[in-house]
């Protein structure tokens, strides 16, 4: 089997040609792709736990470590204190990382508007749908694995 025929490939390929798109639009905003993804992820009114930032993007604890740092520097986001646990830090916006945020999210919904014009409502539904069942398929071999 060619590389070409296979469902990874072409997965891979296109996860790398979205980044490299997400990171030339983030670089007109000095920023990054994990960036941007960051500050969607967090919840904009009550912050977000460090602890939940990980697994609802799918990042290493170490990775989002160094890249909330970075952020914490450029002032995008602070650590506060959860007042439900103390044991836990939420990750807040500050005001620029709000403002950040709304640049994030008009590259990502310029980019769906733009696959949807594109593909249309069946191909994008189907897209979304087989690569959710990929995504069970691989978490049920995982375990089974084990």
């Amino acid at each position: 089997m060619r590389p070409e025929e296979t469902v990874d490939f072409h997965i891979k390929r296109t996860w790398q040609s979205i980044s490299k798109m997400y990171n030339e639009v983030a670089s007109r905003f000095e920023s990054t792709m994990a960036t941007g993804f960051v500050l969607l992820n967090i919840d904009v009114e009550k912050g977000t736990p460090s602890t939940q930032l990980g697994p609802k993007m799918g990042v290493e604890a170490t990775s989002l470590s160094r890249l909330l740092k970075s952020m914490e520097e450029k002032g995008l986001v602070v650590r506060k204190s959860n007042p439900e646990d103390k044991r836990s830090v939420l990750i807040c916006l500050t005001e620029f990382g709000i403002e950040k945020r709304v640049d994030a999210k008009k590259a990502v919904y310029d980019f769906n508007h733009l696959a949807q014009k594109s593909l249309g409502d069946k191909k994008i539904k189907n897209l979304i749908a087989g690569l959710e069942e990929l995504n069970e398929l691989i978490v049920a071999a995982k375990f089974q694995n084990q």
